[in-house]
């Protein structure tokens, strides 16, 4: 794991303004990656299992974690939030909203279990060969937080193949943007939860994106998935 000082966030703010999404690489070792992977089985440590085909979700399986979060989740939840929590402020003063986030992460889960929200929403997900995910944002509230962050735990080309990461932009009168992305094992890519602020002629309006996961060809793949706010 990086030491969180060393990240370049001057980049990785101006990539998420830019394009809604930024990737560090190798954030997490391939050991790390294989603990995560091994608690899959450990069903103590979840509050639920999700199979994606019976909601029409996709195809695959997810499983979200009970408190207390494994370390090395909590740790990025707590050491990502406050350089996030900064531009998310940023975010709702050029959208003239009157949300703000505070500084550290137990206060922002303070305020979601505030309104009702206490339900841990981290989560691991698995897909076999013809596994999927469909376009869609993770919001389980009305408090929410911009960004979340996503682990893929295999190495595409070697456990599995196809599986692309999946971002789209809704762009006003236009057609939908997509950006496919092919993390490597370990790498740690931050992306918006909902929205980003995008300059037009009459200020900053809403640009929505949603994220999924394309077909898997071949092979097992799994991800994890770290979001900041909890659910109702």
């Amino acid at each position: 794991m990086k030491n969180p000082t060393a990240v370049d966030w001057i980049r990785i703010i101006k990539e998420l303004n830019e394009q809604g999404f930024a990737t560090i690489p190798s954030y997490w070792s391939a050991m790390t990656c294989k603990k995560m992977q091994s608690l899959y089985l450990q069903e103590a440590r979840y509050r639920s299992t999700i199979q994606m085909e019976r909601y029409r979700f996709g195809r695959g399986q997810y499983k979200y974690f009970s408190y207390p979060l494994p370390d090395e989740v909590q740790q990025v939840r707590e050491e990502f939030y406050p350089p996030l929590s900064v531009l998310a402020n940023e975010w709702m003063v050029r959208l003239g909203q009157t949300v703000i986030y505070p500084a550290i992460h137990q206060d922002f889960i303070r305020h979601c279990h505030d309104a009702g929200q206490e339900r841990p929403t981290c989560l691991i997900l698995t897909y076999a060969e013809g596994g999927y995910n469909t376009l869609h944002q993770d919001l389980y509230g009305e408090v929410y937080f911009p960004f979340q962050v996503l682990f893929v735990l295999s190495e595409q080309g070697m456990d599995y193949e196809g599986g692309e990461f999946v971002l789209t932009e809704q762009l006003p009168r236009a057609q939908s943007r997509a950006h496919v992305i092919h993390p490597k094992q370990g790498d740690a890519i931050i992306f918006t939860t909902n929205f980003r602020p995008v300059e037009g002629s009459r200020g900053f309006y809403k640009s929505r994106l949603k994220h999924g996961v394309a077909t898997v060809t071949k092979g097992n793949r799994s991800a994890l998935g770290i979001i900041f706010h909890d659910a109702a």
